[in-house]
């Protein structure tokens, strides 16, 4: 018999004889997490379980241990709202079970990214220093009772419906300080340094976990600040730092900034009491907001000292440092935390790093790079098959063989560019996929590079049969024209009408642009343009940003390379140069507004960060003139560098996981990248230049490149 159906056919589950569960939440080893009904009262509740003998500490204490002292947190709060009230208490089956009320609402984590992405940065500004003035009454409140929570984050507090704020998730909570053992469980980031390493309870590491949580609520995230390596700058010092280049654009009160700062001292004894974090809150107002004007009025964030290490020769000697052309299965450490990549990819792989090398060496003549990027080339070449290829520019060989043929131009090495030509022209592996970063457009992309590079005419045929493929597989919609991914592409991505640059019709519409520009294909433009039309009916204006969903009718998505408005406005930038409609100029420019407002809340790197961001500003203002895009692209890099680490002579950044890499998607080079064409004006990397024109072009819409200043309002 089925037991899964026999239970099905034996009606709700019951625990406890009281409780009936309706869905699991979650769950994990050490039991699980579920919501049910009291049979008494008919009331929701949440059912937690922790099974027995499950991560037990030095001391003895499992989970069942940590559900015990949640349920003696409850009863202590119990009746004065601060968090979910307690109703029992049982065993099942040797598994521990608490039953407590269920919370209406969602965490502050959620309410944070949520409430900013609907309803704008002016609105939500006001809306933060409320929730801060709650969150620090609340955490008072608690410790009034004579609660340590040991444990507080944005994942562990509920807003109401109503907008106040509750405790929850209180295992780690101790009643009696004195005599709880420490622990080094926690939340990196938002527990207080000294407690994961096991020092003594106490409330002054709650006062950090404050700080933490309200610096998340106000700015949109708590840094990632790696070590130096040796020990160097106080963490204090560096997290001053990012707040100062965050404030300013924030409209963040220095007070403000001072709470945060003061909750947060690495010394547990400096740090403000709550008392006076609430006392500075109340005398408090909000600075203005600062807008993204177009006349280049920018704040100012304060100039690195006079002694910083330069970050690209820092970045630079990272990466000369750490590159290893052994026989091992990397030539430079990349982080494989969001899924690994082949070792000579673009995304993460060894193509992505030496494309950003060979630049640097181009713009620069460093005389060590030449040897660096032979070594390199030679490496990916004894490392690629020309016998066959896979699709796309990111995670393609066609992306490879782009950069290895612009690395053995710049060396003058002809193995290496006969090898990439003919890595670029292998039998490519069919795809069903039509976007940049995996299928059609990115090879065709590639092609046309090589047909610029090499003036080869089996080039142009390429992208010219990969851009027909294309227009064959475009499925019109009632306001343009889309792509789905068959059901056979990568799996994750099967069926989705994906709007953005890596995998929908942004980086589609920018592969057919540029070669009905080089083909002076009229249709391919016009397919082009029905594309960017389908975006600008697709966008959602927040105040004055454009924000588009990862699809069509979805909510909007953070605006960044993969799916949001950097790389949706990086091709309607484009498309503007190419036509002249002045409707795509202006739906860039509200693009570029998306971006100042996240700045703060982004991470740092290519694929969906401050550097991918800044290269989207860096062709606004080669495109229009307006050194206002400029400027705040400068702004995203001081943002950026704050956040650097110092290891041993070399700088690193930390990914959004806090893993140090090396590549192109999410590490050092895509960081380098931006800086470099930041430092020295240069094209964007893994695009195409509009081809030079002559006098008599046989399609004048094809031909029309006029450039005209950005519409604003």
């Amino acid at each position: 018999a089925d037991p899964a159906a026999a239970a099905r056919a034996a009606g709700p589950l019951t625990l406890g004889g009281r409780f009936t569960v309706r869905e699991a939440i979650r769950h994990t080893n050490k039991g699980g997490v579920y919501r049910g009904t009291d049979l008494r009262t008919g009331d929701p509740v949440v059912i937690k379980e922790a099974r027995p003998h499950v991560e037990a500490d030095a001391d003895g204490r499992d989970v069942q241990a940590w559900l015990r002292a949640e349920a003696h947190a409850l009863e202590r709060l119990d009746g004065l709202g601060l968090a979910p009230a307690p109703l029992a208490l049982f065993e099942h089956g040797r598994h521990l079970f608490l039953a407590e009320e269920e919370v209406p609402g969602g965490t502050l984590r959620t309410w944070v990214s949520e409430r900013f992405r609907r309803s704008g940065a002016d609105r939500y500004r006001a809306d933060a220093l409320a929730v801060v003035e709650q969150l620090v009454d609340l955490v008072a409140a608690a410790h009034a009772q004579g609660c340590v929570l040991r444990d507080l984050t944005p994942g562990n507090v509920m807003v109401r419906p109503d907008g106040s704020l509750c405790l929850i998730d209180l295992e780690l909570t101790v009643l009696d300080e004195s005599s709880a053992p420490p622990t080094r469980l926690g939340t990196p980031g938002f527990s207080a340094p000294e407690r994961l390493v096991d020092a003594p309870v106490a409330p002054t590491a709650d006062y950090y976990s404050v700080g933490a949580t309200a610096c998340f609520v106000l700015v949109g995230r708590v840094p990632i600040l790696l070590d130096d390596e040796p020990a160097g700058r106080p963490v204090e010092q560096r997290l001053a730092a990012w707040l100062a280049a965050c404030a300013p654009r924030l409209g963040l009160a220095d007070g403000l900034v001072a709470m945060i700062l003061g909750l947060m001292r690495d010394e547990p004894a400096a740090r403000w009491d709550l008392t006076r974090a609430r006392t500075a809150l109340r005398t408090l107002t909000a600075a203005p907001p600062v807008r993204h004007t177009p006349d280049g009025r920018h704040p100012a964030a304060p100039p690195a000292p006079e002694d910083e290490q330069d970050p690209v020769a820092g970045i630079v000697d990272h990466l000369v440092a750490t590159m290893a052309p052994g026989e091992g299965g990397r030539l430079w450490p990349v982080s494989t935390t969001a899924g690994e990549t082949a070792p000579c990819t673009v995304q993460q792989g060894a193509a992505g790093v030496l494309a950003v090398l060979t630049r640097y060496f181009e713009l620069t003549g460093d005389p060590r790079l030449p040897e660096v990027i032979a070594t390199a080339g030679h490496w990916i070449a004894r490392h690629t098959d020309t016998g066959q290829a896979r699709p796309g520019l990111h995670f393609g060989e066609r992306g490879t063989a782009w950069a290895l043929y612009d690395a053995g131009r710049a060396v003058d090495d002809r193995r290496l560019t006969d090898h990439a030509l003919a890595l670029a022209l292998a039998p490519q592996a069919a795809t069903p996929s039509h976007d940049i970063t995996h299928g059609t457009a990115g090879s065709g992309l590639a092609a046309l590079h090589l047909w610029n590079r090499t003036g080869d005419a089996r080039f142009m045929e390429l992208a010219v049969a990969a851009a027909d493929e294309l227009a064959a597989a475009a499925e019109p919609e009632p306001t343009g024209v889309s792509w789905a991914a068959p059901a056979e592409a990568v799996s994750r991505l099967a069926g989705k009408r994906y709007l953005g640059f890596a995998h929908g019709v942004a980086g589609i519409g920018t592969f057919l642009l540029s070669t009905a520009l080089a083909a002076r294909r009229s249709d391919l433009l016009d397919l082009a343009v029905d594309a960017g039309e389908h975006l600008m009916a697709n966008a959602v204006l927040i105040g004055e940003a454009a924000h588009w969903p990862a699809q069509a009718a979805n909510e909007p998505t953070t605006p960044y390379w993969c799916h949001g408005s950097a790389g949706i406005g990086a091709f309607l930038v484009r498309l503007y140069q190419a036509t002249g409609d002045d409707r795509f100029g202006d739906l860039a420019h509200r693009a570029t507004r998306a971006v100042a407002e996240y700045a703060s809340r982004a991470p740092l790197t290519q694929c969906h960060g401050l550097a991918g961001n800044g290269d989207f500003l860096l062709d606004m203002a080669a495109a229009t003139g307006d050194d206002a895009h400029r400027a705040l692209a400068e702004e995203l890099a001081r943002l950026l560098l704050t956040q650097r680490a110092r290891r041993h002579g070399h700088l690193v950044f930390p990914n959004e996981y806090g893993d140090v890499s090396t590549s192109w998607s999410d590490g050092s080079a895509g960081i380098l990248a931006f800086l470099l064409r930041l430092r020295h004006t240069s094209p964007r990397l893994w695009t195409v230049p509009p081809p030079v024109r002559d006098h008599h072009p046989t399609d004048p819409r094809v031909a029309r490149t006029a450039l005209h200043p950005v519409a604003t309002t």
